[in-house]
């Protein structure tokens, strides 16, 4: 088990493709980056409305949005579904959630994850046998 303490540094994302060319000039080309976990290969791109970029939605869309995602993902109703720009947003308020306790992270896995439950008052640390998890407060498993 390694514990996670000390300062809270900033975490390095990745997706520095300058840098990481520089450090192994010699790789294959073109280098693949698998740090940010961006798709190079999103979904197809369809025409959008004008109004699509220039205004934001109003409240009743985002009802209609967590009621079809509810209903897709087999969520119990729209209020257990939150849309959002990203995953990165929810971390820290998924880890204030519960009262500060004992989380173990399965490793290695994205650091943020951990970070977060540190500021949130956490004591973190990582494991890497999938059964300790069950000694956890708070248990975190990332897929991918």
């Amino acid at each position: 088990m390694k514990l996670l303490s000390g300062a809270i540094a900033a975490v390095d994302h990745g997706g520095s493709l300058g840098r990481a060319s520089a450090l192994f000039p010699h790789a294959p080309q073109p280098f693949v980056d698998l740090s940010t976990g961006i798709n190079p290969h999103s979904y197809p791109l369809f025409e959008l409305p004008a109004t699509a970029l220039t205004r934001l939605p109003e409240a009743g869309q985002l009802r209609e949005l967590a009621e079809i995602a509810a209903a897709a993902y087999g969520a119990p109703s729209a209020a257990h579904v939150a849309a959002v720009p990203g995953t990165q947003i929810l971390l820290p308020r998924v880890a204030s959630l519960v009262r500060p306790g004992k989380v173990l992270v399965l490793g290695p896995t994205y650091a943020e994850h951990a970070r977060a439950a540190a500021i949130a008052g956490h004591a973190v640390a990582e494991v890497s046998d999938f059964d300790a998890l069950a000694e956890a407060d708070l248990a975190v498993l990332v897929n991918p």
